[in-house]
């Protein structure tokens, strides 16, 4: 159990390493293709979070799936507005011709 905990944190800690290098060298040309992509990471996210959640193989676990299903859902809902107030900036703002 608790070689598990440890383990599934430094995976976790590398992961978020490995994500922050990442997206702090991509230019701000690729940043509204890069936030549909996080959507869809963020999609998987929750769904995993959920599924560890509903294991209830501790506290701890129920706890931490917990935060990363409100974490992972918040960050996909405001990828989406942003995503959808990025494409609003495309569309054409005139009258429309008949």
């Amino acid at each position: 159990m608790k070689l598990d905990l440890l383990t599934s944190l430094y995976v976790f800690m590398l992961a978020a390493f490995i994500g922050f290098e990442v997206i702090r060298r991509v230019s701000p040309l690729l940043h509204t293709p890069l936030m549909s992509l996080t959507n869809a990471l963020d999609a998987i996210a929750v769904i995993g979070a959920i599924i560890l959640v509903g294991e209830r193989k501790s506290a701890l676990s129920t706890v931490l799936g917990t935060i990363a299903i409100v974490a992972a859902t918040s960050n996909l809902v405001g990828g989406f507005l942003i995503t959808d107030r990025m494409l609003k900036m495309f569309r054409p703002s005139g009258p429309k011709k008949p």
